[in-house]
């Protein structure tokens, strides 16, 4: 079961931002859980014009993170939904598998994301 289970990982610009985009995923079934982290600072190069980040200034920016509870299977569903639905033209969305946890907690990710 642990295998199936994924963490991803996105930032966007605000808290209500973030709330809006949870809500849609968990009703949609694409997670099973959103938390909503207080801001973050995010440091980083990019220079959508240039095609070259090296080449751009380095900026930061006060952010929100969004830490999202989901399966494999479910995966697909939540990228399409980030994707359609972020604000940002180049989304952070990054999934990292769960290689242990609690079985009941893992069966809950299950469940919760199953159409």
């Amino acid at each position: 079961m642990a295998a199936d289970s994924l963490l991803v990982f996105t930032t966007i610009g605000d808290a209500t931002a973030a709330r809006r985009l949870a809500d849609t995923l968990v009703a949609a079934r694409a997670v099973a859980c959103v938390n909503i982290l207080p801001p973050v600072t995010s440091v980083f190069r990019w220079e959508p014009d240039a095609g070259d980040a090296a080449s751009a200034e380095v900026q930061a920016e006060d952010e929100v993170m969004l830490i999202m509870k989901t399966t494999t299977s479910a995966y697909p569903r939540l990228q399409q939904i980030l994707r359609a639905e972020h604000p940002y033209e180049l989304p952070e969305i990054v999934a990292v598998p769960i290689t242990q946890g609690l079985p009941e907690f893992l069966q809950w990710i299950e469940s919760a994301t199953r159409e």
